[in-house]
Parts: C-alpha cells; sequence; structure tokens
C-alpha cells in the first residue's frame, strides 16, 4: 500500500513516518517538499504517488497568528483538505485528517461528543472546521480526528516551553481556568497506525472520531505534573503560579473547556486511549531516558 504523508516533518507528521512504515510505503513530504497552501502542488504529490491512504498531518497551528493571518490559515486548514479529499475520492483512497477541540466554544462541562454543535472562538478553529466541512463534502473515505492540546518531543509546544522556561526561572504563571486533554503526538502517531490496522474488511463509517488522551487538567495542572517529574530526573522545576485567562490575554480567545469524549473512537476500534499523565511520562522518556 503506498501512503501519502503530508507534514512529515510536524509533530505528529515526523512521528508518523516512524508508526505507519509497517502498513505500507510512506512518501512523507515535510512542508519545503509540499506546501499546502499550493493547490497545485498537492494536485500533482497525489497523481505522482498514487497513493491508497492520505494521512495528513499538516496543518496551520499558530492558533493566535491565525488572527492576523485568517486567509493563510484557511487556504492550509480549511481549502487544502479539501482538495486532498478530492484527490483521495478520485483515486478511491481513504483520507485520514486531524482536527481540533477548538471547533467548540468551551460552554458544556461534560466531554465533547462528535455530534455536539460547533461554534469556534478564534480563526483557527474556524479554519479546521471548514476543513472538516470541504473533507465530508468531497464525499471520499475518510477520518477526521480531532485531538487536543498537542505536545511532543519535537516542534514547537507547551511542553517544551515550559521545559525552556525551568532553566531561567524560579516562577512561572499559567492559566488556570482553561481545561483540556494534553495529548502526546506520540499516541496520536501510534493510536493513528494501530486504528488503521484495525479497521475491518468492510471498513468503519466514515465521519469524525475523537482522540485524545483520557482524563483532564488545566495548563497549570499539566505544568505542574511536567515540572514534578523534572524535580524527580533532577532537573530544573520552578513554581507554577495558577493565573487566570483575563491575566494572560491572547490574541484568539481560546475555549474554557475542551475535554472530548472518546465513546465513538472506542467503540470503532477497539481500543481506549491512555490517561494524559502516562502519556506524558512515555514522552519524557524519550526526550530525558528511563
Amino acid at each position: 500500500m503506498r501512503i501519502l504523508l503530508p507534514g512529515a516533518g510536524g509533530q505528529v507528521g515526523g512521528e508518523l513516518v516512524r508508526t505507519l512504515a509497517p502498513l505500507g510505503e510512506v512518501h512523507a513530504f515535510d512542508r519545503a517538499a509540499l506546501d499546502l497552501a499550493d493547490p497545485d502542488a498537492l494536485v500533482a504529490a497525489c497523481r505522482a504517488v498514487n497513493p491508497a491512504l492520505i494521512v495528513n498531518a499538516a496543518a496551520y497551528t499558530a492558533v493566535d497568528r491565525a488572527e492576523s493571518e485568517p486567509a493563510l490559515a484557511e487556504a492550509v486548514n480549511g481549502r487544502a483538505p479539501g482538495i486532498l479529499a478530492e484527490q483521495a475520492r478520485r483515486l478511491g483512497a481513504v483520507l485520514v485528517h486531524y482536527s481540533t477541540d477548538y471547533v467548540f466554544d468551551g460552554r458544556r462541562r461534560r466531554p465533547y461528543r462528535e455530534d455536539d454543535p460547533v461554534r469556534p472562538l478564534n480563526a483557527y478553529g474556524r479554519s479546521k472546521l471548514s476543513g472538516e466541512r470541504a473533507i465530508a463534502q468531497a464525499g471520499c473515505r475518510h477520518l477526521v480526528l480531532r485531538t487536543s492540546w498537542v505536545y511532543g518531543p519535537r516542534g514547537r509546544n507547551f511542553l517544551l516551553t515550559m521545559r525552556a522556561l525551568a532553566a531561567s526561572r524560579d516562577e512561572v504563571g499559567v492559566v488556570d481556568d482553561q481545561r483540556g486533554a494534553p495529548t502526546s503526538s506520540l499516541f496520536l502517531a501510534d493510536a493513528t497506525a494501530r486504528a488503521l490496522a484495525a479497521i475491518p474488511r468492510e471498513g468503519v463509517p466514515s465521519g469524525i472520531y475523537h482522540l485524545s488522551a483520557a482524563g483532564e487538567t488545566t495548563w497549570a495542572g499539566f505544568a505542574r505534573a511536567i515540572f514534578a517529574r523534572s524535580a524527580a530526573r533532577g532537573l530544573p522545576a520552578p513554581r507554577v503560579r495558577p493565573i487566570t485567562t483575563a491575566q494572560f490575554p491572547t490574541p484568539a480567545r481560546r475555549p474554557r473547556y475542551s475535554v472530548l469524549s472518546h465513546t465513538r473512537f472506542e467503540a470503532a476500534f477497539g481500543f481506549a486511549p491512555g490517561a494524559w499523565e502516562a502519556q506524558l511520562d512515555e514522552c519524557l522518556r524519550r526526550l530525558d531516558g528511563p
């Protein structure tokens, strides 16, 4: 099976190169090799590879910068997935695409289900929702995997930011009134490959599935967990000072609550996501060793 993997240089894409290899011949493209903002390049790559599976790990993920670059965010997160979906339909391929908890407005106080109303609060969320809808409209076989608070051992993310700050600060102020599930890129890549391998002969219904870590915390709780594990390894571990969203204003509004329900994913693929704490431990082992 030939697999097209845009976004191979990113947090999730870099791990997918490894986890998808047992499933077929992976044709991996980073941003320099395949710019999702270039529709002609996307079509050319699909026709050159002729894949049976497209796993789109590429995305515009700069949530705050998207407020000032909405057209670019829409091109990468909205228009490009639609083009990939159209090519998947033409080739008879399956498309896997990643979306976000930020399609929700955060007003609920129980985990969001796939069929809950969507109402993104920021340009990033709107662009990701646009991509979801473009894929559905194209009519290809597809899995849209909504996830949340992604971090990992590479790229720019909350975990690596906290570890960098720890080297120079005794105290770090972190938002404590937004709740979600920190989700490791290692887990996402492993779970994606495992789900694809578990698809029965008759397939699973195309659509949206929530795939994030189990459990929930705040950004401040996540930071405390990071620093507690750092301290146990003899690394710098500053104090966490909880602050409110109002005390840390950002260009993009975030949902106060964006925990995702995994019931549909578990029923379709036969396994449940692990706890966010366990995913953090695994990621730190990759960074620091046992």
